[in-house]
């Protein structure tokens, strides 16, 4: 039944020579690894009016020149990152890039920065999707944390589907969402030039304003800065696109940076224009959009797709972290499971434990992550720093064609994303300050994890001078529940191996029951040395594996093996399995991770 509901909800396994049709072209990959980059529009440009406000609505007309600057720094990120993604075909971002340049703990803080920053997307995302939901429907609000986790599970299920087929389906409202805006924006300009919006409904640019400050101005751009959260993602990715790779992922980051940097500073300028200020109740581009076209059916469609794409905000972490999981396992600095395909080629682990983890962030947090946005951006931040600066000291070591445009580029990325962080730590180290204490024990973990897998690893080496084990025998334990052909199936089995010493256990009741199974086991397995326990309060499995763990000392001081054989047998339909076998599966659980000790069942399959 599982197993049916498996493949209805994730689809039939595919060949493992069907990874090439898996990948995706510059169009899906758009869609897919661009969703969070541009959802920020609908927060970046308000976050720059919501510092400026705190002056006057005269201050508002500085977030023109905060918006270039924002422009400017998305340049510099765009083109550092075409130049990581041909540096580092193979995918991994600012996680290999520091490593590689910077050191190992340079690589793993920008790794755990991402990674944590990806289950953040997830969160952050679908909450505030989920809030534009019950905001159009406002009965729904006491379900947000359920809707927000419902989402979250149906994203889930459509990522394991497979990368192309949720690219397929998640293409159609992203690139609704850019029309949407485009739209907004174009009929936005057409009405300041034939005078629509008039000079009076904004302060000039220029106008003098009291109050205003160099460290306001920064705190403004760091927020507007948020913008640009998710620029990263493709860099990650490489390994998901169709070849060429690189080739092809750097043309659909500069079409991203394009379509990004049309969209923020179109939103931008017509705030300016209409004079909208922030408020609660309203977003900005709400504001711009009831202007623009007044509560019709188009402010409908933006306001529609606008949550939707922020709903699909969350998709890019579900692209990118699964393959920043891949690049971390194979360095062995977390679990090996990470690298493991599951049935649709997709990482299916890291697509799990992503979802998971958002689930307990959005249950925590009972659906309201807004105070997480910092740490959000402050992840980010930290990674395209040091990235960059990788980048710095890759080019002066290795000095290639070109070098010196090239360190120029990261060089003003990394100066920007630099400040931009610092500007992040001294202006909201009350909401980032968590930073501190996670991220060196993610670090700290990392380390711990790689340092298991090395000593596992040497001590699994057969080129070690350490002399291997001798095992001198094997004893079996074969668990009976009375005399049957399942038992007799597995007495066969057990003596086919030919081991040491095979032992009958069988747990009784009450004495009688205890005696009589002794004398009937006495004529029909008299070879078979067997051994009766009473349970005085009906447990099998306590007194079993008390007998258990007194085999196995007395076998490990002799370097004897033991090995239990767990009878089971198997109906005809395989939903009735649990219903005969439901003291087989608990033996099986309790002994299943048992150190030194061959846990196995043996099947009896039932002809009717």
């Amino acid at each position: 039944m599982f197993s049916a509901l498996k493949r209805l909800l994730i689809g039939q396994p595919l060949k493992s020579a069907e990874l090439g049709e898996q990948k995706l072209n510059k169009t899906k990959a758009l869609a897919i690894l661009s969703s969070d980059a541009l959802s920020s529009v609908a927060y970046g440009p308000e976050q720059i009016l919501i510092v400026l406000i705190t002056i006057s609505t005269a201050a508002l007309w500085y977030s023109v020149p905060i918006g270039v600057g924002v422009l400017i720094l998305l340049l510099a990120l765009i083109l550092s990152y075409r130049q990581i993604i041909f540096a580092y075909p193979h995918g991994g971002g600012a996680y290999v890039v520091s490593k590689e340049n910077l050191g190992v703990n340079a690589g793993l803080l920008a790794g755990g920065s991402l990674l944590v920053d990806y289950i953040l997307t997830v969160a952050v995302s679908i909450s505030a999707g989920t809030d534009a939901i019950t905001s159009a429907f406002p009965s729904l609000h006491p379900y947000n944390v359920n809707i927000a986790t419902l989402l979250v599970v149906a994203i889930t299920i459509l990522n394991l589907r497979g990368i192309t087929e949720s690219a397929s389906i998640l293409a159609y409202p992203v690139y609704l969402f850019i029309l949407a805006l485009i739209i907004l924006i174009c009929v936005g300009l057409y009405k300041g030039v034939t005078g629509t919006v008039t000079p009076e409904m904004h302060a000039p640019i220029g106008t003098p304003v009291a109050g205003i400050t160099l460290f306001l101005l920064l705190k403004a751009f760091a927020s507007g800065s948020s913008a640009l959260t998710g620029v990263e993602a493709i860099s990650n990715a490489i390994p998901n696109f169709k070849d060429p790779g690189p080739k092809n992922a750097s043309k659909t980051l500069a079409a991203m940076g394009l379509l990004l940097a049309i969209l923020f500073s179109g939103i931008v300028y017509l705030a300016y224009a209409y004079g909208i200020v922030p408020k609660t109740q309203e977003t900005v581009v709400s504001q711009i959009a009831s202007q623009t076209f007044g509560r019709n059916y188009m402010y409908y469609i933006i306001q529609g797709t606008t949550a939707m794409i922020l709903v699909l905000a969350a998709n890019t972490g579900y692209s990118a972290f699964p393959l920043l999981a891949v690049n971390l396992a194979r360095d062995k600095y977390i679990a090996r499971m990470f690298t493991i395909r599951g049935d649709r080629l997709g990482y299916s682990n890291g697509i799990i434990f992503l979802a998971i983890m958002s689930i307990i962030l959005i249950i925590a947090f009972k659906g309201r992550t807004e105070h997480l946005i910092p740490l959000y951006a402050v992840g980010v931040f930290i990674p395209f720093t040091l990235a960059q600066t990788g980048m710095l000291v890759k080019w002066v070591r290795e000095k290639p064609k070109g070098w010196i445009v090239k360190l120029t580029v990261n060089l003003i990325g990394a100066l920007i994303s630099f400040t931009v962080m610092l500007i992040f730590f001294i202006t909201k180290l009350g909401q980032v300050w968590p930073v501190f204490i996670f991220l060196p024990l993610i670090v700290y973990t990392f380390h711990k994890i790689k340092k298991h897998y090395e000593a596992v690893g040497e001590q699994l080496r057969i080129t070690t001078c350490e002399p291997s084990v001798e095992i001198k025998g094997n004893v079996m334990i074969v668990p009976v529940a009375g005399i049957t052909h399942v038992v007799e199936n597995s007495m066969n089995y057990a003596k086919s191996l030919a081991p040491d010493q095979i032992i009958a256990v069988y747990v009784a009741f009450d004495r009688e029951a205890e005696k009589q199974f002794q004398e009937k086991w006495e004529c029909w397995q008299p070879d078979v040395r067997l051994v009766t326990l009473h349970s005085h309060y009906r447990s099998i499995i306590q007194p079993l594996t008390k007998f258990i763990d007194t085999v196995e000392h007395k076998a490990n001081e002799s370097n004897f093996r033991v090995t239990v054989l767990i009878p089971q047998f198997i109906p005809k339909r395989n939903w009735q399995h649990i219903l005969h076998n439901q003291s087989s599966l608990l033996i099986r659980a309790f002994l299943l991770y048992r150190r030194d000790l061959i846990v196995t069942t043996v099947p009896y399959h039932l002809k009717k």
